[in-house]
């Protein structure tokens, strides 16, 4: 398997690109393939920065969290495989609420700039360059994609916690910071019992109405 690999840190912080790429989405309504094409391949990790700024409200909007986490998936795939995105003509052509994708992603910003402050570019880089901890880095990313699209956007939190894991991922691939990616694995970890809290519960509750 032929690791991808990751390209030194921007001259624009990730504050400033982001910036940049909401100005260049379209005022109207929006498909997951304009999106992308806009991006194109290297900016793949930007990309998901992006998306994932959506998911940091306590609930967000229904219905996205499976398509954003749909496209994620396959950027996790693409570097596993280190090979460009490829997505199927169906998500390409799904179409975005716009004015509220937008809006939801000003408010996502604010967060994004917050984290950008805390991160610091080739800090224990290790945990990135490391061909195995960048293996490591490269499944949990595509594990917290694979979360992330579970239907519970309604549930609070259940899609706010992936996103900060893949925030945190992105950012720490994007600067090599192993701190932030690090910082990653724990919200990781914090998801993956908070989905098995939410197994648990449910189960006990069809236990005890059927019962």
């Amino acid at each position: 398997m032929t690791a991808p690999v990751i390209q030194p840190p921007p001259a624009d912080s990730l504050g400033e690109q982001l910036r940049a790429a909401i100005d260049r989405l379209p005022s109207g309504p929006m498909r997951l393939g304009e999106v992308v094409d806009i991006f194109g391949d290297e900016g793949l990790l930007l990309l998901t920065a992006l998306m994932v700024l959506v998911f940091l409200v306590p609930v967000s909007i229904p219905g996205v969290s499976t398509v954003f986490g749909g496209a994620i998936l396959l950027v996790g795939l693409s570097r596993l495989r280190g090979r460009p995105l490829w997505l199927p003509a169906k998500l390409r052509e799904r179409e975005l609420p716009g004015a509220k994708v937008r809006a939801a992603l000003e408010t996502g910003l604010v967060w994004a700039r917050r984290f950008e402050r805390i991160s610091k570019p080739h800090r224990l880089a290790w945990l990135v360059v490391g061909r195995g901890w960048r293996l490591t880095g490269d499944l949990a990313f595509t594990s917290a994609a694979g979360l992330l699209m579970a239907p519970l956007g309604l549930v609070p939190f259940s899609n706010t916690l992936p996103a900060i894991a893949l925030l945190l991922y992105a950012i720490g691939f994007i600067q090599r910071d192993g701190g932030a990616v690090l910082v990653g694995h724990l919200a990781q970890v914090a998801t993956v019992a908070y989905f098995a809290f939410l197994a648990l519960g449910g189960g006990a509750a069809l236990s005890a109405l059927f019962g």
